[in-house]
């Protein structure tokens, strides 16, 4: 109990930390009690361009992690299987690519991304299910038909890049994990749904703990597993679509997040899903501020970095739990 406690006061603590310190650095530095100031009275320039532009990429940065992590949670407890994630399954690139191709298509249609990304997502989850069906839904079966589909999504997206249109180059721009230029409407879209996704995988929570058993013994607890694994793989297409849709394509997040959960506050779901949420909007808005701060003016989209830290991260941290495990 201490050791949960310990560790949620000290995500929460770097949490403020780095919220703060992002909001001052930049090209616009203000101190702490000139950016309150200035905020509640709204007659400082500066602080005014910060609100209007820093604020929302600080907000936007801390939902999309929050919503990637919690997914990975999510198809994790469905797939009992810690190397599920919404990248690794294909959602998260046919989230990227359906919004590809629809705007690609209809380029007056832009402003529907989320959707696009939501439908996307939606079928990549639909087609990994499909394929995996036999019987039931076998957690192996499901990986390993993800990364078929993931491959052959990201294929056909990257394929798009060379095709030379404006439109394709916006698009990439607008999915790409580079926070510049995200407004309110894009905090306000993000806000909604990602706040919605987050509110119901709390409801499932015992569900995602049930999913830890046997299917058969979950069975006879009586959940109905295929069609708990069915509506939690919802909530979390939900989250990883939205996430991509305004926050980007952004690796490693729904895989490392969940895997420090564990090790923090253990496997019970009860906390480690709002531990995901916190660690994960901490990890990514902490990856956007070193992009926009270490090579200024010059900014390092927040895939590179997490793409840079998490797999020999990822490494470390595995084999730190078989030392521990004494593996």
């Amino acid at each position: 109990m201490y050791k949960k406690a310990a560790w949620f006061s000290a995500v929460i603590i770097l949490l403020l930390g780095v919220t703060i310190f992002s909001a001052m650095t930049g090209s616009i530095k203000v101190g702490p009690l000139e950016l309150i100031k200035g905020l509640i009275t709204g007659t400082n320039e500066e602080v005014a361009v910060i609100r209007d532009l820093r604020l929302p990429r600080l907000i936007v940065s801390l939902l999309t992690g929050a919503a990637l992590a919690v997914s990975g949670v999510l198809l994790q407890a469905v797939m009992r299987n810690p190397l599920a994630d919404a990248g690794v399954i294909g959602i998260s690139s046919g989230a990227g690519l359906v919004s590809l191709l629809m705007v690609t298509i209809f380029p007056a249609m832009y402003f529907w991304m989320p959707l696009f990304s939501c439908i996307g997502g939606a079928i990549a989850c639909l087609l990994v299910y499909s394929f995996s069906w036999r019987s039931g839904l076998q957690p192996m079966r499901l990986i390993l038909v993800g990364v078929a589909i993931n491959a052959t999504f990201t294929g056909l997206a990257q394929s798009f890049n060379y095709r030379g249109s404006y439109a394709v180059t916006s698009v990439n721009q607008a999915i790409s994990s580079i926070f510049t230029m995200k407004t309110w409407a894009d905090v306000e879209i993000l806000g909604l749904y990602g706040s919605i996704g987050l509110v119901l995988s709390l409801f499932l929570i015992s569900w995602c703990n049930m999913l830890s058993l046997q299917d058969k013994t979950a069975g006879n607890l009586g959940l109905r597993v295929t069609q708990a694994r069915l509506l939690i793989s919802v909530v979390a297409v939900l989250l990883a679509s939205v996430a991509t849709a305004v926050g980007g394509l952004i690796a490693f997040v729904g895989l490392l997040v969940p895997h420090i959960g564990r090790m923090a506050v253990g496997s019970d779901h009860k906390a480690l899903i709002p531990f995901s949420a916190l660690a994960g909007a901490l990890l990514i808005l902490t990856a956007d501020t070193l992009g926009r701060t270490i090579l200024a003016p010059t900014e390092i989209p927040a895939s590179i970095i997490m793409t840079v830290i998490g797999g020999p991260f990822l490494i470390f941290m595995l084999r730190r739990s078989d030392r521990h495990h004494g593996n």
